[in-house]
């Protein structure tokens, strides 16, 4: 058994409660994939967030005797949290309190491998706790582990401002390196036709570039899977060649610290010539999931050419398809788990490479 977690949502203002529904159930995915065990779930509607505690004093009364009766590690707000809110909250509920985006880099902390994904996701975590730090020299106290603290590792959490701004600073040295690298490696690519992958997490990317370039990229069902950018030739049938990239996978309200910090790697997004943005099909929230990967692309400065690519479509039933086809013409249709689909992609690959 992991961290014993209760989840808060808020419905805030005008926004549907169906949304927040759906925002909670991934924010349990997201916890489940950082191993804590989810054992309440409280949602509550204000018109705006309480200035001193997201939910109101009362609320957040309630939420900490909830969590002193089930015994809960921690307490995990869906929506992002003011320094000073986090603290009154962690004082009032008696438990650790963190919020989705320290949720959601823990994770990335947790599926970092190579050095670079490290320095990246370290620059981001210490970015956004450097802001929770109240006042000059004051040192950072070990929390003893868990969801949340994981990272740049307790030996970060004893540093102090000072300590940690030069910790900042280092990490972007670094990753200035890691950005030379790989503009030298695009400028020697300059040539050739680019294609990255890009979509919400877990949309089957590695799925669909394993079944284009054989590039036996390991893939989970699971969310953030792969954060490392990784880049294959693929030859198609016609003798035409182009290299593929798959990227890191976006997220509903992805931390901009984060965005900021995989800079390097979202790069491959913006220099390539065409953009599939995958997206699983059968999910309900598909149309909500479209919209924020749109988001993070405009972000990033990623205007070049769109393709749709509805993945999944083997879960798919007929009635549903077809409406999707009606209201998207210039998407295509694929299942990277058993290749259906895959000549219209490349296909439609071909022509993008032509126009060019």
């Amino acid at each position: 058994m992991g961290e014993r977690a209760i989840l808060v949502g808020t419905v805030l203002g005008r926004t549907p409660p169906a949304d927040e529904e759906e925002s909670l159930r991934e924010l349990s995915r997201l916890a489940e994939s950082a191993g804590a065990s989810v054992i309440d779930l409280v949602v509550q509607r204000r018109p705006r967030p309480d200035a001193a505690y997201f939910v109101g004093k009362g609320k957040a009364a309630e939420i900490g005797l909830a969590a002193e009766r089930s015994a809960a590690d921690l307490v995990i707000f869906d929506h992002d949290l003011s320094p000073s809110q986090a603290a009154a909250l962690g004082t009032l509920l008696g438990c650790r309190v963190i919020d989705r985006a320290e949720l959601i880099m823990d994770i990335f902390a947790l599926r970092a491998r190579s050095a670079e994904a490290r320095i990246q996701v370290e620059l981001a975590q210490l970015s956004y706790r450097f802001s929770r730090l109240a006042g000059a020299g004051i040192e950072m106290s070990d929390p003893g582990g868990g969801i949340g603290t994981r990272g740049p590792g307790e030996k970060q959490l004893e540093l102090d401002r000072r300590k940690i701004r030069d910790r900042i600073a280092h990490c972007k040295r670094e990753l200035k390196k890691v950005e030379q690298q790989r503009r030298t490696q695009r400028k020697s690519r300059s040539g050739t036709f680019k294609v990255a992958l890009a979509g919400y997490t877990n949309a089957g990317k590695s799925t669909l570039m394993n079944l284009l370039a054989r590039a036996g990229v390991r893939t989970e069902d699971r969310l953030f899977a792969t954060l490392d950018a990784t880049t294959r030739q693929v030859v198609l049938r016609s003798g035409e060649r182009f290299l593929l990239t798959d990227t890191v996978g976006f997220i509903r309200r992805l931390p901009h610290q984060l965005v900021a910090s995989f800079k390097a790697t979202l790069e491959e997004v913006v220099e390539a010539d065409l953009i599939l943005h995958v997206v699983d099909t059968p999910h309900a929230a598909r149309l909500a999931e479209i919209a924020a990967v749109r988001s993070v692309l405009d972000e990033i400065g990623a205007g070049q050419t769109e393709l749709l690519v509805f993945n999944k479509t083997d879960r798919l039933d007929d009635h549903t398809r077809r409406e999707l086809e009606w209201h998207n013409p210039g998407a295509v249709f694929v299942s990277a788990l058993d290749g259906t689909g895959r000549g219209d992609l490349e296909a439609r690959i071909t022509a993008a490479m032509a126009r060019r």
